[in-house]
């Protein structure tokens, strides 16, 4: 079972404070006001101490975003194959050292990339055109989902952003039950990030396994990364705020997951498998 020592403080907080100056009807304000700040900070992974990749992530749930990361990018197939996750503080970030089983490592090292993630960005370093769009598995009809449902724990979500809420600086994701109820929200100002994060805390609740997550969502646009992380976690709806790509409605429709963007108040588009939702 994996073990997880995270005693480290990460570099910080998820928000800061600094002192700013307004500009009020294009004139500068004379009084200087405070305003709060999202950090990031550098994160760095490192399998069996060998380094993998380096994230610019918000510095909060890094276990869970360690996990999903490892699940979503197919390091590992079961949280049970991390023996041991321990978070570290390094010289001008957080080092996550991950602990993994031997047929993991090895099967890494022939896959290895040296990745130097920007901010959301998470393809960015990947050394062949193949890994970037490597195959998902498909997702399972499973049940339906209600429309309202979806539509229900979008509004919901919009109250369960508080680190949004203080900075303005940040996405969210969330992973809902059929019924539309919320699971659990992750922030990051990365939004494959957020979802990385969100994920790896369903895997620790065991929650994916029992199949109790019938839907992802984002307060973002739909890119294709994320139709990918969703395809391997095996959630069937994906529902975002703005709009998706092309590559993401392909890859969603080949994975058979319901992809929606737009996803604002009582409205939505639907850009595939729209049999998957239940309407009244």
């Amino acid at each position: 079972m994996m073990s997880v020592n995270d005693e480290c403080s990460a570099k910080g907080q998820p928000r800061i404070h600094k002192v700013v100056l307004r500009v009020r009807t294009s004139r500068l304000e004379p009084l200087p006001e405070e305003d709060v700040l999202a950090e990031e900070t550098p994160v760095a992974l490192e399998y069996n101490g060998i380094a993998y990749a380096t994230m610019l992530a918000t510095p909060a749930d890094l276990a869970d975003f360690a996990l999903g990361f490892s699940l979503t990018e197919g390091i590992v197939e079961d949280p049970a194959e991390i023996y041991d996750l321990e978070l570290a503080s390094g010289e001008v970030g957080v080092i996550v050292r991950i602990e993994v089983a031997s047929e993991r490592f090895a099967r890494l090292k022939s896959r290895r990339r040296a990745l130097s993630g920007r901010t959301g960005c998470g393809l960015c370093g990947i050394e062949s055109l193949a890994e970037a769009v490597r195959p998902v598995p498909g997702v399972p009809q499973g049940g339906g989902v209600p429309l309202a449902a979806v539509l229900g724990a979008m509004r919901s979500l919009r109250a369960r952003q508080p680190l949004h809420e203080a900075t303005g600086a940040t996405h969210a994701a969330a992973l809902a039950a059929a019924d539309g109820s919320l699971l659990l929200v992750r922030e990051d100002v990365g939004r494959h990030n957020a979802l990385d994060k969100a994920i790896g805390a369903a895997a620790r609740a065991g929650l994916l396994r029992t199949g109790a997550v019938a839907m992802a969502l984002m307060s973002s646009r739909a890119s294709f990364e994320l139709v990918q992380k969703t395809a391997v976690a095996g959630i069937g709806v994906l529902a975002a705020v703005s709009a998706p790509t092309a590559l993401a409605v392909r890859l969603a429709e080949e994975a058979g997951i319901t992809l929606l963007g737009f996803v604002r108040g009582e409205g939505a588009t639907v850009y595939s498998r729209a049999d998957r939702l239940v309407t009244e």
